[in-house]
């Protein structure tokens, strides 16, 4: 707790905006992100069509997705032969 209120008060007073603003700010790019990671999971577990996931996080987000994904079964096939 005493992490997330230094980022706040070191937020507050270097973006000099009230708190209630970084706050806002903070719970919308945290959703953003949870709604992210629950699209490119979707994805990547074969619920959703990888032109859904594009559209609904975009391109960017779901190449890395993919390129993550390849490297960590990569990593898992290397780890199984061992």
């Amino acid at each position: 707790m005493t992490n997330a209120l230094t980022y706040l008060e070191t937020l507050m007073r270097e973006t000099h905006k009230p708190e209630a603003e970084v706050m806002t700010s903070a719970f919308r790019t945290g959703l953003r992100q949870l709604w992210r990671e629950h699209i490119l999971g979707r994805y990547l577990r074969g619920e959703i069509p990888r032109d859904e996931a594009v559209e609904a996080v975009g391109i960017d987000w779901v190449e890395l997705a993919e390129r993550e994904h390849k490297a960590m079964m990569e990593d898992l096939a290397w780890a199984l032969e061992q």
